[in-house]
């Protein structure tokens, strides 16, 4: 399987055991870390900055059994936009608005997310997201383990040259799951159907993103290690996080699309 079929197409993957770990912080200091063309969006008058770890598991071209996918443990760091001429039509701007459904193309899909950092534990994946989807992947030795009550995530940047980033959570659901409303701050942090980035060049890009609605659930938190905000040039916030969890959903991926 190549590089170019497995990222230059279409893919499917499953995400699996996810921690949302949610700051609000001033939207200027947002601001100033992401492209131009792209608007920071806000819940409450804030910005905010997630810090998710999670696995991929069978990421592959779509249309292939999962058995041909490759595993990919993930943690990252991102925060929520919008482009600037879709602002209008993006619905929950701010958390609110009525909310018009699930759909890809229409005003719910132009909602999207911007990653400052992505490490992974696989370099023909953190490779491929580097070539054809211009994503700022590090390679990272990581391990997730799964026991009855709940996720062991630790992971160490090992990337050629980068910055170091350490992370140790153990994260674990808690209560009944449920899924977001309109105007929640769990709508806002989880309705997302696309991901922009920048090339090298400064050509704004994006793919759009399909699954179904997220089972979510409060969750525990055990917060080891965090060196996430420090790497990217953000002061680690002092308050607790917003956290969230999710088993997962399985996902579709467009290929990489330049930004009309």
């Amino acid at each position: 399987m190549s590089l170019r079929s497995l990222f230059g197409l279409p893919i499917a993957m499953g995400w699996r055991h996810l921690l949302f770990a949610n700051w609000p912080v001033d939207p200027d200091l947002v601001d100033a870390h992401v492209p131009d063309a792209l608007t920071v969006d806000t819940h409450g008058g804030r910005a905010w900055l997630s810090v998710v770890p999670f696995t991929n598991v069978a990421v592959r071209p779509r249309g292939l059994p999962a058995w041909t996918g490759l595993p990919l443990p993930e943690l990252n760091l991102r925060t929520y936009v919008s482009h600037e001429g879709e602002r209008q039509r993006a619905n929950g701007r701010d958390g609110s608005g009525e909310d018009t459904g699930p759909t890809d193309d229409g005003p719910a899909g132009d909602l999207g997310v911007y990653f400052f950092s992505l490490d992974a534990d696989g370099i023909l994946g953190v490779t491929g997201a580097r070539l054809f989807h211009h994503l700022p992947y590090y390679l990272a030795e990581m391990s997730l383990e799964t026991d009855a009550s709940g996720v062991e995530f630790r992971s160490r940047r090992r990337h050629p040259g980068a910055r170091p980033c350490d992370f140790d959570a153990r994260y674990e659901p808690v209560g009944d799951g449920f899924r977001s409303e309109p105007g929640s701050l769990e709508r806002f942090l989880t309705k997302r159907h696309r991901f922009y980035t920048e090339t090298p060049g400064g050509e704004l890009r994006y793919a759009q993103i399909r699954h179904p609605p997220w089972t979510l659930y409060g969750a525990s938190v055990d917060l080891r290690e965090n060196e996430v905000f420090e790497t990217n040039g953000f002061d680690t916030p002092e308050s607790e996080p917003t956290v969230l969890y999710s088993p997962g959903v399985d996902v579709t991926a467009s290929g990489s699309r330049r930004v009309e």
